[in-house]
């Protein structure tokens, strides 16, 4: 691939809450060749996350948490969503480290074992993001109810379904979580080396 450059003219916070908005002004070099004229880009910032898919091999069951998520409100669909366990890295931490942690807080369910599912980028165009995808095994017995830190205005359900059920709801649109989709799409192709090696 070619060397590309690009400039940052300028550099402001643009948000300082909950989350933080930082401002860009900024060139680039083009594919065609010389430069971008001044563009204008707004970037949310969130520290590295990581989200875990606790799996029970001997039971073939997933199991995965519903909550609140504003992100949905623009939608016209109840804004509580199913999804992995996941968290911020923290300082300190690694990705296993609050792939631990999480599973802890909102599921009450140990870890195990832990795999590596990928890491990627969740939305490069506006968001700086970065996702550490596991799989984690659980053991799925007895699990559910009422999970997460009041102080940090969770309010987790926890859900197990065997894996065949879950890849059905991800086929019928019932599973509208991208990170949740790319682990529920690898177990399906990996499930019996994964079983192999946690069994």
């Amino acid at each position: 691939m070619a060397t590309r450059q690009h400039e940052i003219i300028e550099e402001s916070l643009s948000y300082d809450g909950f989350f933080k908005i930082k401002c860009y002004t900024l060139r680039h070099t083009l594919f065609e060749g010389g430069w971008s004229g001044p563009i204008r880009r707004e970037l949310f910032m969130r520290d590295d996350a990581v989200g875990v898919l606790p799996y029970d091999p001997l039971r073939d069951e997933v199991l995965m948490v519903e909550q609140f998520r504003v992100g949905l409100l623009p939608r016209e669909r109840q804004p509580w969503v199913l999804e992995l366990v996941a968290g911020i890295v923290e300082a300190g931490e690694s990705p296993q480290d609050v792939a631990e942690r999480e599973a802890i807080e909102e599921s009450g369910c140990p870890l195990t074992a832990l795999l590596p599912i990928h890491e990627y980028y969740s939305s490069p165009g506006g968001s700086a993001e970065y996702f550490h995808l596991l799989l984690g095994r659980v053991d799925t017995e007895g699990a559910g109810g009422i999970f997460g830190l009041p102080g940090e205005g969770e309010d987790i359900k926890v859900h197990v379904f065997p894996l065949a059920q879950a890849l059905r709801m991800m086929h019928d649109g019932d599973i509208v979580n991208a990170h949740t989709l790319i682990a529920l799409q690898w177990l399906q192709l990996h499930k019996q080396q994964v079983r192999e090696q946690w069994c």
